[in-house]
């Protein structure tokens, strides 16, 4: 039995000057590491996303010229470009599984992509015995949530590290935080991890 870290879409375009950027980006970013260098050995699995689109088309509908930022949203994370890429600010030495998603489709969830073995995270994490998740990254009420949603499903413990995430908006992750509350996830501090 083991325990697992998934760190959700801290990226460029999701942190400050970014595409799509999240108020506090930068500062989860550079928070994680500091968090990962005193505890990346209590974690037997450490997963780190990246949205990583098609450069061409809409990605199943993903990408609109007038977005509703509900389903739609401005060109973003763009495979191979500066945009999609690993805040510098996160330290990525300790991740063990790289997944990316959203390539041709709309994907929230990092259960949705693969990793570069063309792994799942559900296999994963069966693979290697996982029973618990703590659920770093951004954005709460988009990815992290929908994430965290999935693991939930895969049937493993999850915690949310709250103070090692940053969302969209204040009134849509505090109900996003809710619904992972009432679906079970456990929403704690890093120093209570």
């Amino acid at each position: 039995m083991s325990r697992a870290l998934l760190i959700v879409d801290v990226q460029n375009d999701f942190t400050e000057g970014g595409a799509l950027a999240v108020a506090g980006g930068d500062a989860v970013a550079s928070a994680v590491s500091t968090y990962l260098s005193a505890h990346a050995g209590d974690y037997g699995v450490i997963v780190a996303s990246r949205d990583w689109h098609d450069a061409e088309g809409d990605n199943g509908g993903h990408f609109a010229d007038t977005p509703d930022f509900v389903d739609t949203w401005p060109v973003h994370c763009v495979a191979g470009t500066d945009g999609a890429e690993y805040d510098p600010l996160l330290e990525t030495s300790a991740v063990t599984h790289h997944v990316r998603k959203g390539q041709g489709v709309p994907a929230y969830s990092m259960f949705e992509g693969v990793t570069d073995a063309d792994e799942t995270v559900g296999a994963v994490l069966t693979a290697s015995g996982v029973l618990d998740v703590d659920i770093v990254g951004i954005a709460t009420d988009h990815c992290v949530r929908a994430t965290a949603l999935d693991a939930v499903a895969h049937g493993v413990r999850v915690r949310i590290l709250t103070d090692l995430i940053a969302g969209v908006g204040v009134a849509s992750s505090e109900a996003a935080l809710a619904e992972l509350a009432h679906a079970g996830a456990e929403l704690i501090e890093s120093a209570q991890a």
